[in-house]
Parts: C-alpha cells; structure tokens; sequence
C-alpha cells in the first residue's frame, strides 16, 4: 500500500509528459476572444477620421444655380435718366428676374491649428480605445487563470479519492473474509461498502466538474483542452508592489485624450484665412452698367483673400477650460483610488502567502502521522480492538489531510499568479 502511494505521489509530482502550459493558455485565449478585433477596428476608424481630416485641406467646390425675382432692383438716377430720355436714349435699367449657374471655390490657408488639433484627439481616441482592449483582455486572463487552477486542484481531489477509494476497498475485501471466518460482523462489511459507494459518487461528482472546467477553458482558449494534461505553473514572487496595471495606462491616455480636445477648442477661437474664387454665367453681369443698357448673359469671375473669424467660441471657452479640469481631477481621484486599492488588495495577498508557507510546514508531517493512524486502526480492526466507524474516521482523517496539502501546494501558487496579476508584474 505503502508502495502504490509513492507510486501516485511521483506520478503527481513529475508528470510523465509536458502539457499545456498556463502562459500558453492566456495567450491563446486573448487570440480567441472576440474583443481581440476591437485593435483592428480602432486603427481603421481612426484612419477613416486622419483621413477625413486630412481631405479638409482640399478645395471646396459648390456648383449652383439660381434664379430670383425681386421686388427692388438697382436704377438710373432720376436726372441722369431724364438726360437720357432728352437724348432719346431708352435704356430699361436691369431686369427684376435675374439668373445665374457657377461654380465657388475655397481653399484654406490656415485654419487656425484645427485641422491638427483634431488629428490629435483622433490619435488619442484611437489609444483610448485599445487601451480599453488592453482592460478588457486583462480581465481574460484572470479568468483562464481561475479555471486553470480549479482543473489542478480538482485533479489532484480526484486523485486522492480513488486512492482512499482503494483503501477502503481494500479494507472491505478484508472485512469480507474476517465475516465469512466469523471474526467481524456483516453489518461491519455494510457499512465500509456504503461509504465506498459515497466515495464512488463523490468521484462521479468531481469528475462532472472538472469536465465542466476543462470544457469552459477550452472555449475561452479555443484549445482542445478536454483531455489535455495541464502543468503545474512555477511561479516566482514579483520583486515589488508596484503597479503597472493597463487600467492606469487607460487613466492616463484619458488624460491625454482631454488635453487634446481642450487645444481642439482653443483652435476654434482662432480666426481662419483661405482664398477663394468666384465664376458664374448669367444675368445681370459683375459690369452692373452694362447689364442695365443690355439684358445679355455674361460670364463673369471675381477671386481674392478672405479672413473669418467666428468670436462665438468666446463664449464657452472659459467654461470648456474649467470643465476640462474637472474631468482631469476626477481621473486623477479615480487613479489614486485604484492605487490605493490595489496596494491593499496586494499587501492582503503576501500575507496569505506567508501564512500559507508557514501552514504548509506542517503539511506532509500531518499526513505522515495520519497514514500511521490509518495503518494501525487497520490492524486494530484485525485484531477486534476497534469498530469499523473509527477505522472509516482514520481513512476519511487521512485523505483530508493529503487533500489538504495538495490544495496548500496549489493554493500557493494560485495567491502568487494573484499577485502577479494584481500587479501586473
């Protein structure tokens, strides 16, 4: 007996073949999740808006056409008309129905620092939202952790309840042949058969749970982890507490994002200069004098320099400044805040793995001592000294207490990813 658990306890400590590593699990399941796209699509929008930006350099050009009938029009003045009637000069002014198609082009200059104040924000959109990715993918991780230890540990409890399993079948094929020599009582033999099948149900129990992890990593992996040996990670205690964590990386790049649309805002108090030009057929012409003696079409053109300057952001500028900097005090609250709770979320996990180091000390002394119990309850059954109740008592003592180490060893590992993980280290 002694020999089959050394047998079992080198086979858990030295697997046969290398596994799945959980480091490539983490990895393959930030491949397989569906937010993994987000990174692609935030560097084609963004690409889409520099363009878009960038086309704002390009001229403007309006075509159009028009025709308008007005009430009032331009006319000779009284006395140079009344000359012009003394002179038999009939000349009829311009016509109330005008009409005209042409074209207007604009061409910016300067714009005043808008176009790359907003090339800015974009840039800064763009790394906001990876780094929102970034968050998200992180708390993957976590979660392909969590299941990769729940497999360990639930492989090592079924380990351990088919090796008690096999001791009290053992013990009932002993108790079997001491009934049928008359030294035991049949209800003895009874009630070690029923706890084996508690047992055989308990492993049943723990078999559908660990099929139900292996199953749920294998979807956040996108791996054939189903039957897939898992290795025990080997993790080594970070060297510091601090942080570096993509949540902050977000906090900061928010704060960035914030400093851009403020120089956005301050671009739109400035003025902006372009030049344009004018070129239209139709009537009446540029030459008013000459549409007011003939009603003729005329191509016409006109073109110059233009200053604008739109004074309404004036208004809100102050406010835009003062709203910017409450946005930045509250990143910076929400920044110390998760500072402070990650500092004490890591101070709590050292202390439980120091105390777990000091518990598993006295870990495989406990088993040691309760396999010797176990051994010679089952010669005191032998020998009528005892009942089965204590003998069943030993072999249950005996099997939480190698569960126990086995749950330490794993458990310790797990608190260090933890921290790990909280730190980001």
């Amino acid at each position: 007996m002694r020999l089959l658990f050394i047998s079992l306890a080198a086979a858990m400590a030295f697997p046969a073949r290398a596994g799945i590593s959980l480091d490539e699990c983490m990895a393959r399941a930030e491949e397989n999740y569906p937010a993994i796209a987000q990174y692609d699509i935030a560097t084609r929008s963004a690409s889409v808006a520099l363009s878009d930006i960038n086309r704002g350099w390009l001229p403007r050009v309006e075509i159009y056409a028009q025709s308008t009938l007005q009430n009032d029009i331009p006319s000779w003045p009284d006395a140079l008309g009344n000359m012009l009637a003394a002179m038999n000069q009939n000349f009829r002014g311009l016509s109330r129905f005008q009409y005209k198609a042409g074209v207007d082009v604009t061409q910016t200059v300067w714009d005043g620092g808008a176009s790359r104040a907003s090339r800015r924000v974009e840039r800064a959109s763009e790394l906001v939202k990876k780094a929102s990715v970034d968050v998200e993918m992180y708390a993957v991780k976590e979660r392909v952790q969590n299941l990769f230890f729940s497999i360990l540990l639930m492989e090592r409890q079924i380990d351990l309840t088919r090796r008690s399993l096999a001791l009290l079948e053992a013990n009932h094929s002993r108790l079997e042949a001491m009934v049928k020599n008359g030294t035991a009582m049949k209800s003895d033999a009874a009630m070690v058969e029923a706890q084996i099948l508690a047992t055989h149900q308990k492993l049943s129990e723990a078999d559908a749970a660990l099929g139900s992890y292996r199953r749920m990593l294998s979807i956040l992996t996108g791996m054939e982890t189903v039957d897939a040996q898992l290795d025990m990670p080997a993790a080594d205690m970070p060297a510091d507490d601090t942080p570096e964590r993509p949540e902050l990386q977000l906090l900061d790049l928010r704060s960035r994002l914030n400093e851009a649309m403020l120089s956005r805002r301050d671009a739109a108090v400035m003025p902006r200069i372009g030049f344009f030009a004018q070129a239209y057929y139709g009537y009446p012409g540029l030459n008013y004098f000459e549409s007011m003696m003939k009603r003729d079409m005329s191509f016409n053109i006109l073109g110059g320099l233009k200053l604008s300057w739109n004074i309404d952001s004036f208004y809100t500028r102050s406010n835009s400044r003062r709203a910017t900097a409450l946005q930045q005090e509250s990143l910076q609250a929400d920044r110390e805040t998760f500072l402070l709770n990650n500092r004490m979320l890591s101070t709590q996990q050292r202390q439980q793995i120091d105390a777990l180091r000091e518990v598993m000390a006295t870990d495989s002394r406990i088993v040691e001592l309760r396999a010797e119990v176990r051994r010679a309850a089952e010669s005191q059954l032998a020998n009528g000294i005892i009942d089965t109740t204590a003998l069943l008592a030993k072999i249950t003592e005996e099997n939480q207490a190698r569960l126990t180490e086995q749950y330490h060893q794993i458990q310790l590992i797990q608190q260090i990813y933890q921290l790990r993980h909280t730190l980001n280290r």
